[in-house]
């Protein structure tokens, strides 16, 4: 009798110390890597959020923290290391699927490693100048200035290998020119030199340039998408412009680690509908020219698949260099 007493309480023990560390990973912070800098589309999507996936949560804190380098890959390597216990998750765009097939010693399995949780929208690119040391206002103006002067002019990127230096190489191969690639740690650092003229020209999302081009400080030359953006309505794509191969648009998506419980995917996943479906956050995004649409983890993980794939033929076409 004894014995089972002993055994008893130690049973009651146990489910007391499993519903105590239940209750700490729900109750305590909830980390939100992002592998990209402060100014990054990643930065806009994830701080315009950041109130109403708390409150989404039941009021549990929501802390973001920037861990940019290598085209995305220390941040994700970081989200990779975390424990699966729903207190860690990372926001992730495009560059996730690309470096798979621009770096060739992968940290980590872009797919096996992490648990997709909602692919939440896209957000349009657009190609600036610095109007200073580009005097040109057209995509075919920009063709016909760099074309006089091959390998006289720079343009910038938020890293070797990410979506941004893609979609640049984008336009400079189908206007067949030949112009420096200069890459950046983030999109911050990037804007930066591109507004004092270190650089003249480059690619980035268009709610990371809006009070730029309002300024004048940079000048639009074109939306890299399909269709123009509701906030620039006087810029044409570059499609309209004569560059029917030049079409890209970022997107956003929430993962956790490889292992998450699966009522911690669900947990976060309405809590991240909830959030990005919140009228403010949704307004003021989608002003910006985003669309958000946010998918179940299922359609997530076969996006991951089918981009990571896309990627692949791109960079073979392209002239990225493979790390």
């Amino acid at each position: 009798m004894k014995i089972i007493m002993i055994r008893f309480f130690s049973l009651l023990f146990l489910c007391a110390v499993f519903m105590a560390n239940a209750a700490v990973a729900q109750n305590g912070p909830l980390r939100v890597i992002l592998p990209l800098g402060p100014g990054s589309g990643v930065d806009n999507f994830a701080r315009t959020v950041q109130p109403a996936l708390s409150k989404a949560l039941n009021g549990q804190v929501v802390v973001i923290e920037n861990m940019p380098g290598a085209g995305g890959l220390t941040g994700t390597a970081a989200l990779v290391k975390a424990e699966p216990n729903g207190n860690t998750i990372a926001f992730v765009s495009n560059n996730h699927a690309i470096n798979p097939s621009v770096f060739k010693n992968m940290p980590f399995d872009s797919l096996n490693d992490i648990t997709p949780i909602s692919m939440i929208g896209t957000s349009p690119f657009v190609l600036v100048v610095n109007p200073n040391k580009l005097p040109v206002k057209t995509a075919k103006e920009l063709q016909a200035f760099l074309a006089a002067k091959p390998d006289q002019y720079n343009y910038a990127s938020s890293g070797n290998g990410t979506i941004i230096q893609l979609a640049g190489e984008m336009f400079i191969q189908a206007a067949d020119v030949k112009v420096r690639h200069i890459p950046y740690k983030g999109m911050g650092p990037m804007l930066t030199d591109l507004m004092a003229g270190q650089v003249e020209m480059g690619v980035a999302a268009v709610a990371a340039v809006e009070g730029q081009l309002k300024s004048g400080a940079l000048r639009a030359i074109g939306v890299m998408g399909r269709e123009r953006v509701s906030t620039l309505p006087g810029v044409p794509t570059m499609i309209e412009q004569g560059f029917p191969t030049v079409d890209i648009q970022g997107w956003f998506a929430v993962i956790g680690p490889a292992k998450l419980p699966p009522e911690q995917v669900s947990r976060i996943y309405a809590a991240v509908v909830q959030a990005f479906n919140d009228p403010t956050v949704k307004e003021k995004l989608t002003e910006q020219g985003n669309v958000i649409n946010p998918t179940t983890p299922a359609v997530a993980t076969q996006f991951f698949k089918s981009e990571q794939e896309r990627y692949a033929r791109l960079i073979a076409q392209s002239k990225i260099a493979v790390d």
